[in-house]
């Protein structure tokens, strides 16, 4: 027989060209379809799939800690984002404009959202006036818009699909819990559900959201070394509503103003899966948000009962797995390489000879591991497997990354770390923006965060020589 490899068109090795590797997935694994629009990406079914996983394992975990989901108008009037100056500024370069409604200029440009923070404040300077109506725990899922000049399927596109919660607190205590605690879910669902091992830290003032006091953020390595912001907090403090006029009442008849939030994940969510967990072959995805968590391929279909037994296999299956059978015509070692390229988690083989000796034989994508288990104990082994294999891959996700984490304690050791040995580098920084421009500059490397689990490792600023205030995770990032 050919090579079950050439059946299913090749992918780019990602030690030859990771771009390229990365591309060829996004496309062969049918997630995305490239569009007639510069920048914006087609979600095909199986692509849409995880991210509806992916937004009802959130979703969830949102209305749990009280948040309620509303929907915001998608454009903005220029005069509305003006009010807050340095949010306005910060998004200016990314901003697209509707100018004209029909063949009519219109009297006032409208912005197509890059994010709905004036707009949640305009609506709670309406809404809220007491402090009985506090707090506001909203949640918006919706796209958003950003002119980004280069582009990539997920990571990067002018047009993609996120969440963004938007909170008003009575005081700022409650604001900065609330960052926190929405930081805290993010993490959590990366680790527990994307099999994704984060750093935990706050953003330096260079790299903050623009108006915020504070952001916050989670950050993963990919395969390939580079760093990936997968998700930001950001406390508001009462800039914004200050600006907005945002106040409310207290117990003592006092006017006071709000202090605000915002959060948001999105679809490179979807990217960070693909480049965390890939191989050479495809796709690797994590049972907790694979659209197929068990595909079974019928062995020699045509024979007798094969096909009755694995219709049956099916059926008791379903009650604790997403599962799908393919009885096509096409040859067995095709669909093995179609769906490791589609990075199922589990396959499941039948055929006559397993059905005379009551057995199955279940083949793991992570490992490629064959297990031989009895038709008796399906349910059970498949269920422990699915959840092997979800904790296989965070605990090989947490190797990769500590292997490419290392420690620069001078410039020298920096520099050459990030030219020959891409990954995360820890090292200390004496809080001047000014070093942090110098290391950027000649390494490519930002500030991904300064966590919260300090060390430290010298006393020493590895730019400058003065004394150093943080620990901080550098990397190249996507």
């Amino acid at each position: 027989m050919a090579n079950d490899k050439k059946l299913v068109e090749a992918i780019t090795s990602m030690d030859e060209d990771f771009a390229q590797w990365y591309t060829d997935v996004v496309k062969k694994a049918d997630l995305v379809e490239y569009s007639s629009v510069r920048g914006c990406m087609i979600i095909r079914p199986y692509g849409y799939a995880i991210w509806e996983h992916i937004q009802k394992y959130l979703d969830t975990r949102f209305k749990e800690t009280g948040h309620e989901n509303v929907y915001m108008p998608m454009f903005i009037p220029e005069s509305l984002l003006q009010k807050e100056k340095e949010h306005v500024e910060g998004f200016a370069p990314e901003v697209a404009w509707v100018t004209y409604g029909g063949s009519e200029k219109l009297t006032e440009r409208l912005c197509v959202r890059p994010t709905s923070e004036t707009l949640f404040c305009d609506h709670y300077a309406n809404i809220i006036h007491s402090y009985r109506d506090l707090p506001k725990l909203y949640n918006q899922w919706c796209s958003v818009v950003r002119w980004e000049k280069t582009t990539r399927p997920f990571l990067r596109t002018l047009e993609f699909l996120w969440q963004e919660g938007h909170t008003a607190h009575a005081s700022a205590e409650e604001a900065q819990e609330e960052t926190i605690r929405m930081l805290n879910v993010y993490a959590d669902f990366c680790e527990q559900v994307l099999a994704i091992p984060v750093v935990k830290g706050q953003k330096t003032d260079k790299e903050k959201f623009a108006g915020a006091k504070a952001t916050y953020t989670i950050e993963s390595l990919m395969h390939d070394g580079k760093a990936l912001q997968s998700g930001t907090s950001h406390n508001f403090g009462d800039g914004f509503a200050k600006a907005f006029n945002i106040q409310y009442t207290d117990k003592n008849n006092q006017l006071q103003y709000v202090h605000q939030t915002s959060w948001g994940m999105t679809t490179r969510l979807i990217g960070a899966v693909i480049m965390v967990h890939g191989d050479d072959s495809g796709l690797v995805l994590p049972p907790a948000i694979a659209p197929t968590q068990l595909v079974i391929i019928p062995v020699s279909a045509h024979k007798e009962g094969v096909l009755e037994k694995a219709n049956e296999i099916k059926q008791r299956l379903s009650k604790v797995a997403r599962v799908i059978m393919d009885d096509s015509d096409k040859m067995p070692g095709w669909k093995f390489s179609e769906y490791e390229m589609k990075g199922v988690p589990v396959r499941l083989e039948i055929g006559p000879k397993d059905i005379e000796k009551n057995q199955a034989v279940l083949v793991r994508r992570d490992t490629r591991e064959k297990i031989f288990i009895s038709l008796d104990e399906l349910e059970s082994k498949v269920t422990q497997l699915l959840s092997d294999v979800q904790s296989g891959l965070l605990e090989q996700a947490r190797l990769l990354r500590n292997k490419k984490t290392y420690i620069a304690k001078s410039f020298e050791e920096f520099e050459k770390t990030a030219a020959e040995t891409p990954g995360f580098i820890k090292a200390m920084w004496c809080g001047d923006r000014a070093c942090e421009d110098a290391i950027k500059e000649k390494t490519s490397a930002t500030a991904r965060c300064l966590p919260f689990e300090q060390e430290q490792l010298s006393d020493k600023c590895v730019c400058c020589g003065k004394p150093a205030k943080h620990m901080v995770y550098w990397g190249k990032a996507y």
